[in-house]
């Protein structure tokens, strides 16, 4: 497979093909279509963690003005994908997907209890005040640390004998108890949500009593499509999902979550379309978070600095009625050239909603307990920490016991460390200084899995010269659309000003959601293979035309009558992915400040490199590489989501108390590639990017916090009163 060929120049970077309608207000996002007579929607949520509902008194609010309905378990239309409720019922067995309207059972604080809809927003918000439930409560657990010893392994994981997740073992079991030198510690990962500007909105509309279209905040339009024709038991083709924009995500809009449910099944009900838009006190109980995670580490060497074992165990929340898995004790398995590694990993069942995947899922959690060890033991080792990780450096996959398909870890380490200045960091704590401050230096190796799903592009050359290439993908910020757009400028060797990406629309060629880092290796390898045969074919029509070889696609279609010609192809994987280990790889490396009366912490400088194969776009590529910082910046030192246990209710519910990265927190990053394409992944030769920005990056900021103050934080956040 021959990679496309690009230089990666800056002046030859494209801008953002979407950058000028955003920034002129023009893009239309979900909750901003103009439909016909749109009622409102506004949720009703629970008060309590655990029970039943006793009664709800809706009265007041189905009489109040402007009040279309109030639907309620108690009156709400059957939703014909979910089975008859038992009588009597029953609580949710685990591992069953949330059902709305359902039954009487509160599973979590702001469960959706009812749906109130009036002609109005501020309409449906004052008859929503007015709506009363009454519970009867049970005792819930909510508190992971009081409950984890009741953590158990859940079916799901032991029923596949293929799961990634089912116990790991190789080597020696009792090799850790021999090691000549062993390091052994508790990380914790507390709850942490994802935040975007945009909240979750959707306007659901029924075009005919067997037709759907909504325009909803949603990854993945397909995915979307496949989901909401299971629940009403529609026909695939009937259900239409548009979300060419998205405000950010980070991961929260991969799946159908509750409320779109809800406006879907209002719309049908009144008959009417129906727009609800996430207040932000719901987006904590709506739409998932990172899960609270606590990973019991142990590593063992060699008093000469080789790994000789690794005891990765890893214990995740998830709600009562369904499981959320992670990749949270993968990276041990492949990273690192070490003979004996053990990884097992549980599940917390608490009364909380279901978690989802977020920001690098499961990799940036584990890796910031494995990458704090490995500091950990390069201390007790007094070897350089990158000089411990070169000493353990894998050549092929121990896991798998493949080769890789391309690695330039090494290649990364050396320019990220050149660029950074590692070799002027001083090897024991507490000694660097600068106008007062304590200076740490800390780094932190990054893995990611390669994904490539089967995708589908179609790409048309119109009369005038000009392409249009469409694909039913999505783009929540990292410029999905320029990125297409460069390969099939490179492919049909056209300007780009020529070209139009279309995404974002279900009834385009199947593509998969944007997540996994998955998008330009599954939808950029359909893009090339369509443009390529869509070049195919003109060259067939210039080849029946007189002078045709120098003829130009104008002058193609314009001889032989042709108003369009196009060409529609799958990309999908191969034989390879049982020949090769497949991952993207980087490293980071980060300078923390921290005043040494206060301790407070700043990160001054970063630099971070990557072995992603080909780099498509440069521009876009860095700015994901800013991003995935800037969001590692922001998982160390600051994110955590608070709960008051008595309640089992979110205490941070908006903006002012969950706290992020703001400009003043963001030093200038230095972003390095690698860009040396990988031709065994897939024909473009480039792997993804996205996740692997922001893996490791926690861990490099507590290694370099150790650096500076001689204190090591095992539970995130960074906080002050943990380095008092």
């Amino acid at each position: 497979m021959k990679p496309v060929q690009i230089v990666l120049e800056d002046k030859e970077s494209l801008d953002r093909v979407d950058g000028p309608l955003k920034v002129a207000g023009a893009a239309t996002y979900s909750a901003e279509y103009q439909v016909d007579k749109p009622a409102h929607a506004v949720l009703v949520t629970s008060t309590i963690a655990k029970g039943i509902i006793a009664k709800i008194e809706s009265e007041k609010a189905s009489s109040a003005k402007g009040v279309l309905a109030v639907i309620s378990h108690l009156n709400a239309p059957v939703i014909p994908g979910y089975p008859a409720p038992k009588q009597p019922a029953e609580r949710a067995p685990v591992g069953t997907s949330f059902r709305l309207f359902y039954d009487h059972f509160i599973y979590f604080d702001g469960q959706p209890v009812a749906l109130v809809v009036a002609e109005t927003l501020e309409q449906a918000n004052h008859a929503a005040s007015l709506v009363r439930v009454e519970y009867q409560k049970e005792t819930h657990a909510t508190d992971f640390e009081a409950n984890a010893i009741s953590a158990v392994v859940p079916q799901s994981v032991l029923r596949s004998q293929n799961s990634p997740f089912k116990d790991y073992e190789r080597g020696d079991p009792d090799a850790i108890d021999r090691a000549e030198v062993k390091i052994e510690s508790t990380y914790t990962i507390p709850t942490q949500h994802h935040q975007p500007l945009e909240p979750h909105a959707i306007i659901a509309v029924w075009e005919a009593e067997d037709k759907l279209t909504v325009y909803d905040k949603n990854q993945g339009v397909k995915s979307a499509q496949g989901n909401l024709a299971q629940v009403f038991k529609l026909p695939r083709a009937n259900v239409k999902v548009i979300s060419p924009f998205i405000g950010g995500a980070f991961g929260s809009g991969i799946r159908v979550w509750p409320h779109t449910i809800a406006a879907v099944l209002a719309a049908k009900h009144i008959r009417r379309p129906v727009k609800l838009v996430l207040g932000r006190e719901q987006m904590f109980t709506s739409v998932g978070y990172r899960p609270y995670t606590v990973q019991k580490v142990a590593v063992g060497a060699s008093k000469a600095g080789n790994l000789t074992a690794i005891v990765h165990e890893g214990t995740g929340q998830t709600s009562q009625y369904e499981e959320h898995l992670e990749r949270t004790i993968l990276a041990g398995r492949s990273l690192y050239a070490c003979p004996n590694v053990i990884t097992k990993y549980r599940l917390l069942n608490l009364d909380v909603n279901t978690p989802t995947w977020m920001r690098g899922p499961g990799d940036a959690t584990g890796m910031f307990a494995l990458e704090s060890a490995l500091d950990e033991l390069s201390y007790a080792l007094k070897i350089d920490p990158l000089e411990l990780r070169l000493r353990n450096y894998a050549e092929t996959d121990p896991e798998r016991n493949l080769p890789f398909s391309a690695k330039s870890l090494r290649q990364c380490y050396e320019k990220g460390a050149e660029a950074f200045g590692w070799k002027n960091r001083a090897p024991e704590p507490g000694l660097m200084k600068n106008k007062g401050m304590l200076v740490g230096y800390g780094m932190a190796s990054s893995l990611y899995g390669f994904h490539r799903h089967p995708s589908m592009a179609k790409a048309i050359m119109l009369e005038n010269g000009s392409v249009v290439v469409q694909s039913a993908t999505m783009d929540i910020g990292p410029g999905t659309g320029t990125a297409m757009t460069r390969i099939a400028s490179q492919v049909i060797g056209i300007s780009s000003r020529k070209i139009r990406f279309d995404l974002g629309d279900s009834s385009l060629p199947d593509a998969p959601g944007q997540n996994g880092s998955s998008t330009i290796p599954s939808v950029g390898s359909a893009v090339f293979a369509a443009c390529t045969a869509l070049k195919a074919k003109l060259a067939k029509l210039a080849a029946e035309m007189p002078g045709g070889d120098t003829a130009s696609y104008q002058e193609i279609l314009r001889f032989h009558k042709l108003a369009q010609v196009e060409a529609q192809e799958e990309s999908k994987s191969g034989p390879e992915r049982d020949q090769y280990s497949m991952y993207s790889f980087g490293c980071h490396f980060l300078e923390v400040h921290v005043h040494p009366l206060t301790f407070e912490v700043k990160v001054t400088r970063a630099v971070t490199c990557a072995d992603v194969g080909k780099v498509i776009n440069y521009k876009t590529a860095r700015s994901q590489s800013i991003g995935g910082l800037v969001g590692g910046i922001g998982m160390a030192l600051m994110e955590a989501s608070v709960m008051d246990h008595r309640f089992g209710r979110y205490v941070t519910s908006d903006f002012a108390s969950y706290h992020i990265p703001v400009h003043a927190d963001v030093p200038q990053m230095e972003v390095l590639f690698i860009d040396q394409p990988d031709v065994r992944v897939n024909p473009i030769g480039s792997k993804g990017l996205g996740e692997i920005a922001i893996v490791g990056v926690a861990a490099a900021i507590a290694n370099a916090v150790f650096h500076a103050t001689g204190k090591r934080v095992r539970e995130l956040p960074i906080t002050v009163d943990k380095l008092i």
